[in-house]
This record gives structure tokens, C-alpha cells and sequence, in this order.
């Protein structure tokens, strides 16, 4: 019962806290999804970690640390791979948004590109890409309270009560709403998961190298890469893959509108990198279950967190784990749902059906689209048995392929075309799909590759058609004034 109202009382403040946010700002499209353009250094820092440190980190982190083993590793790695890169990515992506008064990703590739055509299609993707993530949210949200509770609140119930909670916090306040609900959901997490990353090696193995030297002489070769499957191969592709897709979400795009400030990014980069250590305590968390609650399979192997922990804590404290991950999905799951709303008003309705639609009706039709989004989602969530990091792979593929647009659209002599960039993202997309619906990989589609090449993520072969599509069609679409410039002068 202490767990219960533990639960109970987190998520009571953070529907409070979400509607609060809305005080003293009128809701105009501008302050809804972007925050009028005025988060300081802290708050893009807290929103940007707000959607990185997800169920994702806090069950999908663990569990595959219990599930996988050594293969756990990319997660830390490609975070800190995309931060690097959003030292120099990021800032030109914020001053064009600002000065062209953008609200949305796809709002950038319009202009930059100047295709509505082409912004449309990347909102058809950013909505694809979020629906699974969003879902992984609810997944994870019910897992966690259906757990933490002691089956007091099924799975189901949970996910039916955070939707609602995240719905009406959107839809009152918007990005502000999840700003300041990821401050309590970071502090919380952190505390949390740094306990628990210590507390549960020292408590059951007497240590961190202890624990290693149990899991190796239990499971020989399970702290290092298999040969085959999830191999160095796998891990390098991976790794490159997703942090190249990293700052392509929708709604990571759109926290890059909020700040007031380009150097903000720059400091970020800086600090985010040491941020990521937090995940190898999450990962401890999960070598620690691999031996003390063992025979977990499939998808429950993202319960291994919260079964160590009904093991190990009393009631009352399994309740704080358990508001601490909900935050994790609450947090997320409404930047997503604000994301993904702006994106089907601003860039498919105002994009295809009505051009000339005023921001009022923009952001009207946002709101209204946000319990339609969520029950889309609550609806997936409720039939689908993939694992929290299957999920989000699959996102991660068709947002990557989103990638070679943006970069070409910051280089200073741009040759790329509104149609190589529309063909490349189309055809990606097109093998993205193929390839995950007849779960394919790079082995199979060609057996006559080398043992060590046929790891490689198959995200990459649809990154590899994209590009060459992209390159072909823009450089037969060259406009002529680019071709007369470069002729040769009589």
C-alpha cells in the first residue's frame, strides 16, 4: 500500500506541476511547442536529458545488460558520439530556426529546401519514427507501476492513467509542461540509479569486481561480444547508426528551438558526454539480476531492475523506485505527444490540406490532436510484445534517414535537391520498412559477404540506399542556374 501512495502522490504532482507550467504565458503556437524561444542553458540541458533518459535508460538499459551482456556497451557509447557532434550541429540548426521563426522539424526542411512536399513527408516519418517511441513510453510506464504496486494497478490501468495524465498536461501547457516536470524526473532518476548501481553489487556480490568475476565463472563469455549476432561488428554499426540518428527525433529536434541562446548547445556538449556515466549504473543494475533472478526471457527481461528490487527493498522504498520510473516515462512520453501533434496540424494539415491556416488554428488543431495521438499509441501499446530496445531500434532507422538532408542543408554551397532529398528519405524509409517487417538482416539479404560483415546494422543498408539515391536524383534535378554558372566562358 506505502508504494502505492508513493506512486499515487508522483504522479498527482506531476500533472500539478505540467498544468502550472502554463501560468503567466499565453499558449500561442510559438510558446506551445517551442517555449517562446527562451529556455536558458538549464532547462535545454534538463529537456534534452528529459528525453534521453527514458524507460529506455531505466528498464531498456537494465534489462538488456541482464538480457544481452557486453552488447549493453552501445548505449553508453552512441550518446556521447552524438554529443560531439552537436558541439558543431546544433547551433547553425538553432540560428536558421530563429531567424525563419520555425516551430518544427519538418518546418526546417521545408524552408531549407523549399518544398512543403518535402516537409510533409518528413512529418509522415517523424510520426512513424514517434509512434514507437511513445509506445515504448507506455510499455515501460506499465511495466513499472504494475510491478512497483504489487499488481495493485494492472499493467493495463497504468498505461490507461499515465496517457491521461501526460494528455492533459500537453494539451494545457505544452513543451513548458514537460520543462519543468523533467527537473523533478532528473534529480529523482539520478539519485535513484546511482543508489541502486552501488547499493545492489556491494549488497549481493560484496563489490563491482566481484560481481564481474560471479557472472563470468556463471556464464563464460557473457561479459564478452559474441561472434556471432550481436557481435564488435553489430556494436560498431550500431553505435555509428543511432548517433547519427540521435538529433533527428522530432522532439529532440524541436528542444534545439527552445533555448535563447547558441552557446547553450556548446556548453551542453561539454557536459552531456559525463552525463551518460549515469547509464553504467543502470547497467550494473542489470548484471546484478543476471544471476540473483534468473530465467527471464523475451520481453520480461526488462523487468530485472524491479524483480531485484521486490527482493531486496522494503515496499515503501520499491514505491520511490517506481515514481522515479514513471517520471521516466511521463517526461518523454509528452514530448512526444506535443512533437508528434504539431507535426500532423502544422506540417500534414497546414502542409496538404490548408496552406493559408492561421498559428491560432495551428495550435488549436495541435491541442486537439494530442488525446487522438495517445490513444493511437495506448492502442499499440496494449497489442504488441516487441522488447523496449527492439522498439526503439526500429524508430531509430527511419529517423537516421533523416540525416543526410540536414547535413547538406548546413554546408554553405548546398547541391542537393528538394527532390534528392524527398527520393533519398522515400527510399530509405522503403527499406526501413521492408527489412523490419520480414525482420531481414544484412546476412541474409547477402550470404556472400564475410562472417564478420553480415553484423552489421541493418539500418545501414537503408542509409546506404538513401544516400545514393539522394546523390543521383540531385544531381540530375540540378536547377539550370547551376549548371550556367559552371559553364565554361566563351
Amino acid at each position: 500500500m506505502s508504494a502505492l501512495v508513493i506512486i499515487a502522490a508522483i504522479t498527482l504532482f506531476a500533472l500539478y506541476l505540467g498544468v502550472r507550467a502554463r501560468r503567466g504565458h499565453d499558449m500561442s503556437l510559438e510558446q506551445w511547442t517551442v517555449g517562446g524561444r527562451s529556455f536558458g542553458t538549464a532547462f535545454v540541458f534538463l529537456l534534452m536529458a528529459g528525453e534521453i533518459y527514458t524507460t529506455f535508460t531505466f528498464l531498456g538499459g537494465s534489462g538488456f545488460a541482464y538480457g544481452k551482456g557486453a552488447p549493453v556497451y552501445y548505449i553508453l557509447a552512441y550518446g556521447t558520439l552524438a554529443y560531439i557532434l552537436s558541439y558543431w550541429m546544433l547551433p547553425p540548426i538553432w540560428r536558421y530556426a530563429k531567424n525563419h521563426h520555425l516551430v518544427s522539424q519538418p518546418h526546417f526542411f521545408a524552408r531549407k529546401y523549399d518544398s512543403p512536399a518535402l516537409g510533409t513527408l518528413v512529418a509522415l516519418v517523424g510520426v512513424a519514427a514517434l509512434i514507437p517511441y511513445l509506445v515504448l513510453q507506455l510499455k515501460g510506464l506499465g511495466i513499472i507501476v504494475a510491478t512497483a504496486s504489487y499488481g495493485a494497478i494492472s499493467s493495463t490501468a497504468a498505461i490507461w492513467i499515465g496517457a491521461a495524465v501526460v494528455t492533459a498536461y500537453v494539451i494545457v501547457s505544452g513543451v513548458r509542461g514537460s520543462a519543468w516536470n523533467s527537473v523533478v524526473k532528473d534529480l529523482l532518476i539520478l539519485a535513484i540509479v546511482l543508489f541502486l548501481g552501488i547499493y545492489l553489487p556491494l549488497h549481493y556480490y560484496g563489490g563491482f569486481g566481484e560481481m564481474f568475476h560471479a557472472i563470468d565463472a556463471a556464464r563464460p563469455g557473457f561479459l564478452t561480444f559474441p561472434a556471432k549476432g550481436s557481435s564488435v561488428t553489430w556494436f560498431q554499426s550500431t553505435v555509428l547508426l543511432t548517433a547519427l540518428g540521435f538529433f533527428m527525433w522530432p522532439h529532440t529536434f524541436g528542444s534545439i528551438f527552445t533555448a535563447k541562446d547558441e552557446r547553450i548547445f556548446r556548453r551542453n556538449a561539454m557536459v552531456l558526454p559525463l552525463y551518460q556515466l549515469i547509464l553504467l549504473f543502470v547497467f550494473f543494475v542489470g548484471f546484478a539480476a543476471t544471476l540473483k533472478v534468473p530465467g527471464l526471457k523475451g520481453g520480461d527481461i526488462d523487468l530485472s531492475l524491479f524483480r531485484l528490487s521486490l527482493q531486496t527493498f522494503d515496499p515503501w522504498f520499491v514505491g520511490v523506485i517506481g515514481a522515479a520510473g514513471i517520471l521516466t516515462a511521463l517526461v518523454p512520453g509528452s514530448m512526444i505527444l506535443t512533437s508528434a501533434s504539431t507535426l500532423l496540424a502544422n506540417d500534414v494539415y497546414r502542409g496538404m490540406v490548408s496552406r493559408n491556416a492561421s498559428d491560432a488554428t495551428v495550435a488549436n488543431l495541435a491541442r486537439l490532436l494530442v488525446p487522438v495521438v495517445a490513444l493511437v499509441a495506448v492502442g499499440f501499446t496494449l497489442h504488441g510484445g516487441e522488447t523496449i530496445v527492439a522498439l526503439l531500434l526500429m524508430g531509430y532507422s527511419f529517423v537516421t534517414q533523416l540525416f543526410p538532408a540536414v547535413i547538406c542543408s548546413l554546408l554553405p554551397h548546398n547541391r542537393a535537391t528538394k527532390y534528392g532529398a524527398f527520393c533519398g528519405i522515400l527510399a530509405g524509409v522503403a527499406v526501413v520498412t521492408v527489412t523490419t517487417t520480414m525482420h531481414l538482416s544484412i546476412g541474409q539479404i547477402m550470404p556472400f559477404l564475410p562472417d564478420a560483415l553480415k553484423d552489421i546494422n541493418i539500418g545501414f543498408l537503408a542509409l546506404a540506399v538513401n544516400v545514393i539515391v539522394f546523390a543521383l536524383v540531385s544531381a540530375v534535378t540540378q536547377p539550370r542556374s547551376v549548371e550556367q554558372t559552371h559553364a565554361p566562358v566563351h
